[in-house]
């Protein structure tokens, strides 16, 4: 799962996208919903970071 979690801001962009497409709403307008995309995107990336630190997990031990 791991090696799929790069797609989490990829998919929700993309959602995000067609949604202000869907609705009308110009692109710069939505800007703020990428941002918070990203934002949520990277505090994920640093809650895994942070739990593979606390439990000293390296990729090698599988």
């Amino acid at each position: 799962m791991f090696r799929l979690l790069f797609l989490l801001p990829i998919v929700l962009c993309l959602v995000w996208y067609f949604f202000l497409r869907h609705n009308g709403v110009p692109i710069k307008q939505g800007k703020k919903g990428f941002m918070y995309i990203l934002a949520f995107s990277a505090f994920v990336l640093g809650f895994f970071v942070l739990i593979m630190q606390i439990t000293e997990y390296a990729p090698t031990d599988l």
